[in-house]
């Protein structure tokens, strides 16, 4: 695995992270900044507009389409929802988890999300990521949260990066040879005034070579006095041994003493060490990167084309073979820094390793999941090894349930001042809706499709932010068990005063035993987070996040899962007109389905602990 070493600068305003490959070859990433990922959001969020545009246009032609046929619109208006639903959280999921890392907007801004360890990112960090997307996005949707972490970490990391384990990097393997100076063999392209002739050796040792190389190349950027004594220390040192060379202008002296010693250590002509200029690379290192050149364009290109293509297309002998040139062009990195070669062409050699190992090792990460065993053994084990979160999470919503019912059973009044107008409207006509045989909050037959995918869209929302707020300390997941318990007891006691308690029950009990279940996962996963932040342990706190974030996304899988089932029991039969009888019934069967799924994750747990290599 590589290994994480500390960020550095990449100058001007860039930052790289340094990784070491299996191959023990350091590659330095260069880390995107705030400018190219906002501009890549925007470039997303436009094409989001457009496909929340095009859903709407679809769904108005197919609603007309429709008329006077079997069709019901509330149908067309169900479909909208998933729609809308779909995009907004599985857009970038989806786009980063099975693209390598890129939507179109980082895509076309030349940037990618990876993990922090080099390698492509996982589905599941990519979902990670993006979950904490709600909070990134506070306060509203200005992104003000992510944009400050973005620009104040270290690592341009937002809280979705902290939590997957991802970065942001640029990636430009396909950047021109113009663009990389030292990729290709050097030649002279002007003719530049005669140098003082080359002698057949070099006539300064390694260490004054490197010195006076080191000197001019910064000499215009010295104070006056500074330069002068450098020059006249250098003068006095090298003169008596370049007798050839004409001291009459000291630094004119120095630079052409350079230029003489380049051509005797790279056996070049005086002319065409001159024409390389001061920042050539020398000696050794130029000899190495004239030579290797043509091969690290080839794989350069051929990384590109299979990071597009994916490895998937070639045959068995062209992996073996575009494996092997990998591990070369990698040695050949580690022997470029070694050999002194010029900054911009170890740059856009790094580029090219880091395109191959993505290329390569991303393959491996490729794997197709098999449903039933995610479902129903994987995610409820998460859920039951979370088993004391879910249990807080359960106790911070009780707390306020209770102590809201007993306030509004012994001060009616207060609910004037606590509940929703909605709430007390409804309330306020539940005698009537009773007696006429209606129940609370049924609604038409016709428009139950919109019902439930509008509940299902809403639960789904409410347990992402529960998950996603325990970043914060555990203060958001904490505020909205409160919220949400404090409504739920408050509610239960407002029609408990109006003689409505069964009422009310009959139109919970079907699908409110899951619900709750979920809700409290997901507040259980939010402050799996929480404990990360806060207590990490033997772990940094990074690590922890990590580690907490994937058996924290897994909890939240499964309060998905069961939020489904819910809202369509909520949608299609609690809302509906069926006996109460039946609504008994289902919530029966729904806290049987609750308390087998536990057992189910109970069981998986155990088989995975006493037999680890089969664990999922």
């Amino acid at each position: 695995m590589p290994t994480l070493r500390e960020p550095s600068s990449a100058g001007g305003f860039g930052r790289r992270l340094t990784i070491e490959t299996p191959e023990h070859v350091v590659l330095r990433l260069e880390l995107a900044g705030i400018g190219s990922r906002a501009a890549a959001a925007l470039l997303d969020g436009l094409v989001l507009l457009v496909a929340y545009l095009a859903i709407v246009l679809l769904a108005g032609f197919t609603g007309r389409a429709s008329a006077g046929t079997r069709v019901s619109p509330a149908w067309v208006w169900s479909a909208l929802i998933i729609m809308f639903s779909v995009l907004q959280w599985g857009y970038f999921a989806l786009f980063e988890g099975l693209a390598r890392g890129r939507t179109p907007g980082k895509r076309v801004l030349g940037i990618r999300a990876v993990m922090d360890s080099g390698y492509p990112i996982t589905v599941g960090a990519a979902v990670t990521r993006n979950l904490l997307r709600i909070v990134d996005l506070q306060p509203g949707i200005t992104g003000l949260v992510g944009l400050l972490f973005i620009f104040l970490h270290p690592e341009h990391r937002r809280l979705g990066d902290l939590v997957a384990g991802t970065i942001v990097v640029r990636e430009r393997a396909d950047e021109p040879a113009a663009h990389a100076p030292g990729i290709a063999a050097p030649a002279a392209t002007t003719t530049p005034p005669a140098p003082a002739p080359a002698g057949p050796a070099a006539r300064l040792t390694d260490d004054e070579f490197r010195l006076l190389e080191q000197f001019l190349e910064r000499a215009d950027a010295l104070d006056a006095g500074v330069r002068a004594r450098f020059v006249d220390e250098l003068v006095t040192r090298f003169g008596d041994r370049f007798p050839d060379v004409s001291i009459r202008q000291p630094l004119v002296f120095l630079r052409r003493v350079l230029d003489g010693e380049r051509a005797a250590r790279t056996g070049l002509t005086g002319a065409t060490a001159a024409a390389l200029g001061p920042r050539r690379p020398a000696a050794r290192g130029m000899r190495f990167a004239t030579r290797k050149a043509e091969r690290w364009d080839a794989f350069r290109q051929e990384a590109r084309r299979i990071e597009t293509g994916g490895l998937a297309r070639l045959a068995g002998a062209e992996l073996r073979g575009f494996a092997a040139r990998y591990r070369e062009v990698a040695a050949d990195l580690a022997r470029a820094r070694t050999y002194g070669v010029d900054a911009a062409t170890v740059e856009a050699l790094e580029r090219a390793v880091a395109a191959g190992h993505n290329a390569l090792y991303g393959a491996r990460r490729i794997r197709r999941v098999a449903l039933f065993p995610l479902m129903f053994r994987v995610l409820p084990a998460a859920v039951v090894r979370g088993g004391r979160y879910v249990l807080v999470a359960l106790a911070v919503f009780l707390a306020p349930a209770v102590a809201g019912y007993a306030m509004v059973r012994q001060r009616p009044a207060v609910v004037y001042e606590i509940m929703p107008d909605v709430m007390l409207a409804r309330a306020a006509s539940g005698q009537r809706e009773r007696a006429a045989g209606r129940g609370y909050g049924e609604s038409p037959s016709p428009f139950l499709p919109v019902v439930a995918t509008g509940i299902i869209a809403n639960n789904v929302q409410v347990a992402i932010g529960a998950f996603a707020f325990g970043i914060a300390a555990g203060v958001g997941t904490v505020f909205l068990l409160v919220m949400n318990g404090l409504f739920f007891g408050s509610s239960l006691a407002l029609f408990a005063n109006a003689g409505l308690a069964t009422w009310i029950l009959t139109f919970v009990v079907g699908h409110g035993s899951i619900e709750l279940t979920a809700i409290f996962i997901a507040g259980g996963a939010g402050l799996r987070i929480a404990r990360a932040v806060l207590a990490p342990g033997d772990l940094s706190r990074r690590d922890a996040l990590v580690a907490q974030g994937r058996e924290a996304l897994k909890m939240v899988g499964a309060a998905a899962s069961l939020l489904l089932v819910a809202g369509t029991i909520e949608g299609f039969l609690s809302a509906s007109d069926a006996p109460p009888a039946l609504k008994l019934s289902v919530g029966a069967a729904s806290v049987v389905l609750v308390t087998l799924y536990l057992l189910q994750g109970v069981n998986a747990s155990r088989t995975a602990a006493e037999s680890p290599s089969r664990a999922t």
